[in-house]
């Protein structure tokens, strides 16, 4: 008789230690489905728009706005960033933030407040769309520009991009055009 009642009672510890490994593993994809849909987005970079930093093809995995604001983090000039417009997602580098002023020389330079930037973009940016500049940024808002800027849909097609359209900052990038 004690034999089999240590039998059920091993069997019941086996039960209990089932329905808690079950427990664990249940409660770890709720974690990691709730990280990769509200923290992170990992997403296929289209078209050349971002050339040579991604090309298309590239996955690249965006740390998500809201997760951004719940660290405290905000954008800055030189972040990467996934954007919406019209339902459709691009990348494009945050040249200026709110407070900034842009001017988009003749000559094909961007100078922010007054100092040129993007020495390291190989590209001439012109003017394209509605917007007249010199450009000042209001609150709420970002500036963007591709760095293939003859190839780029972004700011200067878009206009000013929305914080609420920003998807979230580009934080790594892999590469798999030959995979």
């Amino acid at each position: 008789m004690e034999q089999i009642l240590a039998k059920r009672k091993a069997d019941l510890a086996d039960r209990r230690a089932i329905k808690g490994l079950v427990l664990r593993v249940a409660v770890l994809a709720a974690v990691l489905a709730l990280v990769f849909t509200q923290g992170f987005l990992i997403t296929q970079v289209r078209g050349q728009g971002m050339f040579p930093a991604m090309k298309d093809g590239d996955l690249c995995v965006v740390f998500r706005t809201p997760a951004m604001r719940l660290t405290g983090q905000t954008l800055a000039q030189d972040d990467v960033i996934a954007y919406t417009h019209e339902g459709q997602r691009y990348f494009a580098r945050v040249v200026a933030v709110a407070g900034d002023e842009v001017e988009l020389t003749s000559s094909g330079n961007v100078t922010i407040n007054g100092a040129a930037v993007g020495g390291d973009i190989l590209f001439p940016t012109y003017t394209r769309g509605d917007l007249s500049y010199p450009l000042t940024i209001p609150e709420g808002c970002v500036y963007a520009l591709g760095d293939y800027r003859t190839h780029a849909s972004d700011s200067r097609d878009h206009g000013l991009i929305p914080l609420d359209r920003v998807e979230g900052k580009v934080i790594t990038l892999l590469r798999r055009r030959a995979l």
